[in-house]
């Protein structure tokens, strides 16, 4: 670490964030974090740190690789924004809201939020830009407006933000825990109890680097459940996450025995032991039944507090009438 010399040690032109690492965070890279927290890819974060963007506790520190103790206070001066790079595309959106600040989406399963690896086109901000062009510059490279992700074929609600003014206070809201969310999951089994909680670090896996496991140096994590229905070998639950960690519903539920129906990942065939009626349309399930269902938070230009509602999809309601023989379950 080493002291800016006679400043802040970079421009405000886009924006100061602040956050506190967290004491799970000890012996974590610095670029790893920023990046976790901020929403931020890591080259991204690497180069900020590199130009002498980012502070830890007031001094200066220019190695993407430097390690955390937790506790720490750090600033990154955010550069200005600048062009996505990204071609609009024609598709459909569903969009639930709309304003000057901000717009929610209701993301469909199968559609990947914005380009990575594997996928140059064809995502959502893709179709984003198409409909809104004044999303351009908006955020990070890449990702215009998008302040938090859902995976490729979790469906339901999404915000983006439309400015960068909008951008920095949802960015802040997510990275501060002031954002409330809600899924619905169909998982294999009734929890014992039906409703409850599970407080279980979560990091990268030890053998297969793409999965995440509990483990007890992961960060912490905390997803609380209640189940709304159950019936045939299945449940429904709704479930509503504390911290938002790569995978955390998934990873969290099958730890306490009650894997997601149709997860690749970390799903399992618990089809093979139900009733032969219900195996095909659960074997046959092609996602995680996963549905991002409500949202709320502080709005970015009236402080005033909002929430949003994605309708559960027709292929989860389906599924939980063919399977148990009952209408989808009422609040």
């Amino acid at each position: 670490m080493s002291r800016p010399p006679g400043g802040s040690g970079g421009s405000e032109a886009g924006g100061r964030q602040r956050l506190i690492a967290e004491a799970e965070s000890a012996g974590e890279r610095l670029d790893r974090t920023l990046a976790d927290r901020l929403e931020a890819s890591r080259n991204q974060t690497q180069q900020w740190i590199r130009d002498r963007r980012v502070q830890v506790d007031g001094a200066v520190v220019d190695k993407p690789s430097a390690r955390l103790a937790g506790g720490e206070t750090i600033d990154v001066a955010v550069p200005p924004p600048e062009p996505s790079g990204i071609e609009p595309e024609a598709g459909a959106l569903r969009v639930l809201h709309q304003d000057e600040s901000l717009i929610v989406i209701d993301k469909p399963a199968g559609l990947t939020v914005h380009p990575g690896a594997g996928r140059p086109t064809g995502t959502l901000v893709h179709r984003l830009l198409a409909h809104f062009p004044d999303l351009e510059g908006v955020g990070g490279p890449g990702r215009p407006g998008i302040v938090h992700r859902l995976d490729k074929d979790t469906s339901g609600v999404l915000v983006v933000a439309r400015t960068q003014a909008a951008y920095r206070s949802l960015q802040e809201a997510f990275s501060s825990r002031r954002v409330d969310k809600r899924y619905l999951a169909l998982v294999y089994g009734a929890p014992e109890p039906p409703d409850g909680r599970v407080d279980a670090p979560i990091g990268r896996h030890p053998d297969r680097r793409t999965r995440m496991a509990v483990r007890p140096d992961g960060r912490s994590a905390l997803s609380r459940y209640r189940t709304l229905a159950a019936a045939r070998g299945l449940a429904l639950l709704e479930v509503d996450i504390a911290t938002g960690r790569t995978h955390q519903i998934r990873v969290h539920l099958k730890s306490i025995h009650h894997p997601i129906v149709g997860d690749p990942t970390y799903g399992e065939a618990r089809w093979k032991s139900l009733d032969p009626r219900v195996r095909r349309p659960l074997s046959a399930f092609p996602r995680p039944a996963l549905h991002a269902w409500t949202i709320a938070f502080d709005h970015p230009a009236t402080g005033a507090r909002v929430a949003f509602e994605a309708p559960v999809p027709d292929d989860l309601r389906e599924l939980w009438d063919r399977v148990t023989g009952q209408a989808w379950p009422p609040r």
